[in-house]
């Protein structure tokens, strides 16, 4: 995967009834490959992709399907995380069976309470490492997952299997010290999220994960650092001061969603019982949105 990465994970699109819609999800994974030109695609692993709500068989249906769509086009990341740690097992040994090229994990947390230990951590990540060849990715992502330390992102980040980490905190004191000690000391490759893009770039990191339509802005920023036009890009990387934030309170997969269905690639609404934005909502994020590199979007979906 080349460098700067541009790690996209495409929303879940659902019909009335509640199924994946499949047509959907084909337009929107050429839209990422295509368009966004990212480096990687990401299959149900993080919670803007909806994977939670689905049946296991219905999950492991998205990851097979979200494989034969990207066609070979780009590699593919699997997202293996769950409560279960044989059901991780067992989705990690489907996506060398599909021909993923890697897996990814978020850091548990412990299903007995209490925060888990660096030594948790670790037998975790061994114990699935031992049952897979495909290259780990730890997902940092609090909340859904543990609140990993400094310290334990480190020790994980030196184990063989970890060979990728994607980073969901905006804290730049917290991702610079990490580009350090991980990145830039050869141990594994450092991906951060929208805001913190271009600090990445800069400060050596390897790209950046998140979803449509952020990664069309993201792949605009990556552009112009690789171009060395460092004015253009700092004032493309400002389009994320807005954009989701002041839609973060309705929830990120809303957010992306509504704005996906703005520029003529319909995403769907949210799964119920999350409601998509309102009326003056989507008003006010268009307008927004009519600011940023997506504006053409707009008058290609008017016409």
């Amino acid at each position: 995967m080349q460098t700067p990465g541009l790690i996209v994970a495409p929303l879940t699109p659902f019909t009335s009834d509640l199924n994946v819609d499949e047509a959907g999800l084909a337009r929107q994974i050429d839209y990422v490959v295509k368009d966004c030109r990212a480096t990687m695609v990401v299959a149900a692993g993080v919670e803007t992709q909806e994977y939670t709500y689905l049946s296991l068989d219905e999950r492991k249906a998205l990851i097979r399907r979200t494989i034969e769509l990207v066609d070979g086009r780009v590699p593919v990341m699997v997202g293996i995380s769950h409560a279960s740690f044989r059901t991780a097992i067992e989705l990690a040994h489907d996506a060398e069976r599909l021909g993923a090229a890697a897996v990814q994990l978020l850091a548990p947390l412990r299903p007995f309470a209490g925060p888990p230990t660096q030594a948790d951590l670790i037998a975790y990540f061994e114990a699935i490492g031992r049952e897979t060849k495909l290259p780990i990715t730890l997902y940092l992502n609090p909340g859904p997952g543990a609140d990993v330390s400094i310290p334990d992102t480190i020790a994980l980040a030196k184990l063989p299997q970890v060979q990728l980490i994607k980073e969901s905190s905006r804290d730049l004191a917290r991702v610079s010290r990490l580009i350090v000690e991980i990145d830039r000391a050869g141990h594994a490759r450092y991906f951060t999220t929208m805001q913190m893009l271009l600090a990445t770039l800069q400060l050596g990191g390897s790209g950046a994960t998140m979803p449509p339509p952020g990664s069309e802005i993201a792949r605009a920023v990556i552009d112009a650092f690789v171009a060395k036009d460092y004015e253009r890009a700092a004032e493309i990387q400002l389009q994320f001061a807005l954009f989701p934030a002041k839609w973060m309170h309705r929830g990120l997969a809303p957010a992306m969603k509504a704005a996906m269905n703005l520029i003529g690639i319909p995403a769907g609404e949210p799964y119920p019982p999350y409601s998509p934005l309102s009326r003056d909502e989507m008003t006010a994020l268009a307008a927004t949105l009519k600011n940023t590199v997506l504006a053409p979007r707009f008058k290609a979906a008017a016409a």
